[in-house]
């Protein structure tokens, strides 16, 4: 019998040019509003539930298409003024647009819903932790360009899903210490003899100084020392300079620090700290709370950074242990744990992705447990967690989805799901995090 080839059939899309009007429902957690057309979500940017929008479609996909919006037909009551005049260009806020309210009711959601998918379990609504919605942000990285047609310094942010540079002179999210530097320090970098050879720019708030670091690609000469560390002095700020990657040379100013539960936190200005202070300082007497530290405890807390809930812990426990995969990180929490007389708590230098058993930390007995993973969760240590058999474990999440799914290995070693709360770290973007609480079935809830 003859064959005959046949070509399979494509999947055609729809047109890039096409118009739509759709009515938004809801927002997903990076600030897109969520319509339905034909039984496929369409997201949305700037749209807000309730409204109705005209939109060019711009992807369709099997699963979902994305529009852009051309026109409101109407305007939400939860759509407000955004803030900062370069909102929708900068890339670092998606959700201005919307009330602290609906943002905030959205990712509480989008949180509920990814945790019931995983689990099978509904976690009950708890308050938001949260903080002022403004002035919140106390680092930051600034990107530096220097355009030769022009002969001038562009200091900002990246554009929203590219790599181009939004020039900025205010960023209100940003703590108004590190707000008002923006303009002079634009002002004084452009005139470096180095300008052209300047990488970026980080800003950090400590307790007791605001800090710049700047990264240069050449060596600097006397004049442009001597212009920063003049710099310093009128705004009354700490410099350091980063020859490379792994360099950081203090230039002149205080090293800085931050206090937690009364404790004094020193850390280098490249160290890893929270972004929001307000937040950092509910969520650590949450997780102090929730773990119901008792005087004959002994605590783990894993991917413990310099300390941020290890010290607090061993004001209130027997002993505690921390566990962190950065070197320098460890050597701070040791050196913090010395200046603040706490002789309790050891910190081990270890990767936790690799086979936990045979860490030295790992045949030790621990009550409860603490962990604070990076995105990506902590599936390399979940199963030790569960042969340690803690009453309580804390986990603190800046990924649902992770947590979701590293959940799963405690509900089914018989633990529960007590508490689950949002942490609203990051106002404004698309950012979700949030703690959770196990209890042991064997324990006791109110122990």
């Amino acid at each position: 019998m003859a064959q005959f080839y046949s070509p399979k059939r494509r999947v055609t899309t729809r047109p890039a040019s096409q118009i739509l009007t759709v009515t938004v429902t809801d927002l997903d957690p990076f600030g897109q509003g969520v319509a339905h057309h034909e039984g496929k979500a369409v997201f949305v940017a700037g749209a807000l539930p309730g409204e109705q929008a005209e939109i060019l479609l711009i992807e369709d996909k099997k699963q979902f298409a994305k529009g852009k919006l051309k026109r409101l037909l109407n305007r939400s009551p939860q759509r407000i003024a955004p803030r900062c005049p370069h909102f929708g260009v900068c890339g670092g806020c998606q959700q201005q647009h919307a009330s602290k309210e609906l943002q905030q009711q959205s990712k509480s959601a989008a949180l509920g819903r990814m945790i019931g998918r995983e689990t099978g379990i509904t976690p009950q609504q708890e308050p938001v932790i949260t903080s002022p919605q403004y002035g919140y942000r106390r680092r930051a990285r600034l990107s530096l360009i220097w355009q030769a047609k022009q002969q001038k310094l562009l200091i900002g942010f990246r554009q929203a899903a590219s790599a181009d540079l939004v020039a900025v002179k205010q960023c209100p999210v940003l703590v108004a210490e590190l707000e008002r530097l923006l303009i002079p320090l634009g002002d004084c970098l452009s005139g470096l003899q180095a300008v052209r050879r300047l990488g970026h720019v980080e800003l950090v708030q400590a307790d007791n100084v605001s800090v710049l670091v700047i990264r240069h690609l050449e060596e600097l000469k006397e004049n442009d020392r001597q212009a920063l560390l003049s710099f310093a002095l009128q705004q009354k700020v700490s410099i350091y300079l980063a020859p490379d990657s792994e360099r950081l040379v203090k230039l002149c100013g205080e090293a800085p620090y931050y206090r937690v539960d009364g404790l004094r936190l020193d850390f280098s200005p490249r160290d890893f700290i929270q972004v929001n202070d307000a937040v950092n300082q509910q969520m650590v007497a949450q997780a102090l709370e929730w773990l119901n530290i008792g005087p004959n405890d002994r605590v783990l807390d894993l991917f413990c950074g310099m300390g941020n809930f290890t010290l607090p812990l061993a004001k209130r426990a027997k002993a505690v242990v921390g566990i962190e995969g950065v070197a320098t990180l460890v050597a701070n929490g040791q050196y913090n744990a010395h200046k603040n007389l706490l002789t309790n708590v050891s910190f081990f230098h270890e990767n936790l992705e690799d086979d936990v058993e045979r860490q030295p930390w790992a045949a030790q007995g621990f009550d409860k447990v603490m962990l604070d993973p990076a995105r990506a969760g902590a599936p390399g240590v979940m199963s030790h967690i569960v042969k340690l058999a803690p009453e309580r474990v804390v986990y603190v999440s800046c990924n649902p989805t992770t947590l979701a799914r590293d959940s799963k290995v405690l509900l089914n070693a018989g633990y529960r799901l007590a508490r689950v709360r949002m942490l609203d770290m990051f106002p404004h973007t698309g950012h979700l995090e949030s703690m959770a609480l196990f209890i042991h079935a064997s324990g006791n809830a109110a122990k």
